[in-house]
């Protein structure tokens, strides 16, 4: 599922996000959400979120 909706994101859930300095390369990392960043209900780059290791990006992945 992908993260442009924050209604779909919930604090503990896996997700797969883009870093900022990883837009060009599309490289996705891994994790936990620890905190949701973004106010608005959705953004069509992903909802910003920081991870459990304090690794901030845009979701792009919602996991199972």
């Amino acid at each position: 599922m992908p993260g442009t909706r924050r209604e779909h994101i919930r604090i503990g859930q896996k997700v797969r996000v883009v870093q900022k300095q990883d837009q060009r390369s599309g490289k996705l990392t891994e994790g936990i959400v620890s905190k949701i960043l973004t106010n608005s209900a959705t953004h069509p780059h992903g909802i910003k979120v920081m991870l459990e290791d304090g690794t901030v990006g845009r979701a792009k992945e919602i996991l199972n």
